[in-house]
């Protein structure tokens, strides 16, 4: 039976020169899954991929991918067989075509899928007789992705895939990593700090703010588990504590209180109601909610 998780991490930690850019990093990756890893620029993002691709090695902690220790150099060089990586700055040799660039990158590649290769050329509307160097910020973009995919990998890596994109090419990038994982065995392990693009094609996501994962899960069920409770008073709104588990954040703007709950509703309501108000709303909570309520503000 396969590993359920593509992905593990446990306490991972990594310092440079006394700065720690993460602090005990626990995450998993479901296999098939898009997996969203978002934070802030600096939050540990781009040293989590590195250390996951054997480019780094951790301080302290475990790194697993399919199973097998990532700070290992036997063992990084396996993992980066399995796994296509397209980086932030989408590094690809500018004195080739795109045809030059495509065969070169297949002949390393025993997996190679010439009918993906084809399917993206078309897809992505590629020139391939015209040189890496002058092509625009969106079509390197799409080479880098197309060179990844057609090697059949089984982890996708993407380091800020969107950087710099316009919505429409960034809609095409990210519609073309839904359909392929719907139709290939693949699982997605991207980066970003765009709540947007998460939202909208991650299954699951880790929110990492200052080296660490502050949550993590299924995105369904984070977006099930947050409720905003609205409470209106006649006067002005209570300053009070709740004891029920839960409690992200409360929050008082003259007659109104503002609750926002990780664990449900039904626990905060009963408390609030026997606060008296005049009236009581609940709300679901967006990934973008979830996001600003979990992640510092400081700098």
């Amino acid at each position: 039976m396969s590993d359920p998780f593509v992905i593990e991490t446990a306490d991972l930690r990594k310092s440079y020169g006394g700065v720690e850019a993460l602090r005990g990093l626990t995450v998993r990756v479901p296999a098939g899954s898009i997996y969203g890893f978002l934070g802030k620029h600096g939050a540990g993002k781009t040293t989590m991929i590195k250390i996951l691709l054997g480019m780094a090695r951790p301080t302290s902690g475990r790194a697993l991918v399919f199973g097998l220790p990532a700070e290992t150099e036997q063992q990084s060089v396996e993992i980066r067989r399995r796994t296509g990586f397209v980086s932030e700055d989408k590094d690809l040799d500018d004195s080739m075509t795109v045809e030059e660039i495509i065969r070169f990158t297949r002949g390393f590649y025993p997996s190679w899928r010439v009918d993906l290769e084809q399917q993206y050329l078309r897809t992505f509307e590629l020139p391939l007789d015209r040189k890496v160097r002058k092509l625009s910020r969106g079509t390197r973009t799409k080479l880098a992705l197309l060179l990844a995919l057609s090697r059949a990998a089984r982890l996708l890596i993407l380091d800020e895939p969107t950087s710099g994109l316009d919505p429409a090419v960034t809609e095409e990038v990210l519609q073309s990593l839904v359909a392929h994982v719907a139709r290939e065995e693949m699982t997605v392990f991207f980066s970003s700090h765009h709540i947007a693009e998460v939202d909208q094609v991650a299954d699951h996501v880790a929110i990492i703010d200052r080296g660490r994962a502050v949550i993590a899960g299924g995105l369904d069920d984070l977006r099930e588990g947050y409720r905003r409770i609205q409470l209106v008073f006649d006067g002005a709104a209570p300053d009070v504590s709740f004891r029920a588990p839960g409690v992200a954040r409360v929050r008082c703007e003259g007659r109104v209180m503002t609750v926002v709950s990780s664990d449900g509703a039904e626990r905060i309501l009963e408390e609030a109601r026997a606060l008296g108000p005049r009236s009581v709303d609940v709300f679901p909570v967006t990934l973008k909610e979830i996001f600003l309520e979990t992640v510092s503000s400081e700098d």
